[in-house]
């Protein structure tokens, strides 16, 4: 089918595209490469050049790729950017999505989002299903949460049946340590530069939700990022930040029962990929190997 992936030159959209490119669909990236790379977008695929604030760019993106289902994976993801300029935040995670539905609604496509299960949950008592309470803490989970809302009225407004998933704690290869990046990544980057491990709080643990439903808490990922790189860095405890969970776990039944997907790769096995990304990414930021 034809398919298009906003934010497809950023971690999750391009292995989204190296998956779609790989089963033969005829794949366009909308990316304005504000934080994602070109040289992650698959040669398989075109990119176009748009930022999901601009409704005409959007709006000319889908018509020129003409897709009957999009990926819509562009987003402002830092918790912390969310909380320094929450209206930026609404900008790309609110605006940016209804710029896509009425662009998909003009083409007849489906939209499928990239959503967030702990942003949106808030603080977990234990493993939370679809249908329990949403707390956000922090902007960026009310964007995506207003962002699911929008996708649930345009399904109702106009029989599209968009579909959500909320991600929790994503991490593997292209992922940056730097910037926006998740707590894998950065305890590896961290790793591959001589520095501290640093844990905000005591370090507990963490519709269709997709993770694990395993709660592995920040101490022993810390453990198992040092296992992984061999490199015994030292932990340092800092604080607790604001808008950050201290608890976050998603129960995938749902998933498994409806689209019958499972996690295909153990924590260790994860880790290690993504360890060996980090150490050639920072050896050739800094012209030599860690």
């Amino acid at each position: 089918m034809r398919a298009l992936v906003t934010g497809g030159a950023g971690f999750i959209g391009s292995h989204v595209t190296d998956a779609l490119v790989a089963r033969g669909d005829d794949v366009f990236v909308l990316d304005n490469l504000s934080s994602g790379r070109r040289k992650n977008v698959n040669e398989g695929a075109r990119l176009l050049s748009a930022d999901v604030r601009d409704a005409a760019a959007v709006e000319g993106a889908f018509a020129e790729a003409r897709p009957e289902i999009c990926f819509h994976l562009a987003a402002q993801a830092d918790v912390r950017v969310s909380i320094e300029r929450p209206a930026f935040d609404a900008e790309v995670n609110v605006i940016g999505t209804v710029n896509v539905l009425e662009a998909a609604r003009a083409r007849d496509a489906k939209v499928v989002f990239s959503s967030t299960g702990g942003a949106i949950y808030g603080e977990c008592d234990g493993p939370a299903d679809e249908g329990s309470p949403r707390r956000p803490l922090a902007p960026y989970g009310t964007s995506k949460l207003a962002g699911e809302e929008y996708l649930a009225s345009w399904s109702r407004l106009y029989g599209a049946g968009h579909v959500a998933l909320r991600y929790g704690n994503v991490y593997g290869p292209r992922q940056d340590p730097h910037g926006e990046a998740g707590v894998v990544a950065i305890f590896f980057g961290r790793i591959a530069n001589g520095e501290e491990l640093h844990i905000y709080g005591p370090g507990p643990a963490g519709v269709y939700n997709v993770g694990t439903g395993i709660e592995t808490s920040v101490l022993e990922l810390a453990d198992g990022c040092k296992r992984a790189s061999g490199i015994d860095a030292e932990v340092v405890f800092d604080p607790p930040r604001l808008g950050e969970l201290a608890r976050s776990v998603l129960d995938p039944g749902r998933a498994e029962k409806a689209l019958r997907w499972r996690p295909a790769a153990s924590l260790d096995a994860g880790l290690k990929a993504t360890w060996e990304f980090v150490r050639e990414a920072e050896g050739e930021g800094s012209g030599g190997a860690n």
